[in-house]
């Protein structure tokens, strides 16, 4: 009895191959939907940056203003446009 290796190469790579495509294109977790994941995932850490620097900017923000008299004014007056006895505000707008 002759071995036929050229029969059982050719059922090795039609499986191969047919696992191959069912795991690039069928499965749960295949190559395309994983790409979106990826992409969902850069967006969101970088949403998760900005956030994490906005709560600094406004921890030392607070920090500034329950220590520093001088920073509550500034606040007051660029936030609410609040101003002293006898003065007037003009506000200017960016045109864009």
């Amino acid at each position: 009895m002759k071995f036929k290796w050229s029969k059982l190469i050719n059922v090795y790579t039609l499986t191969l191959l047919g696992c191959f495509t069912w795991m690039l294109f069928f499965d749960e977790k295949n190559f395309f939907e994983q790409r979106e994941r990826k992409k969902e995932l850069d967006l969101l850490l970088k949403k998760k940056a900005y956030y994490e620097s906005a709560i600094e900017q406004t921890r030392k923000e607070l920090n500034d203003l329950q220590n520093n008299p001088d920073a509550i004014e500034k606040f007051a007056r660029e936030r609410y446009f609040m101003k002293k006895q006898g003065e007037e505000i003009f506000v200017v707008e960016d045109p864009s």
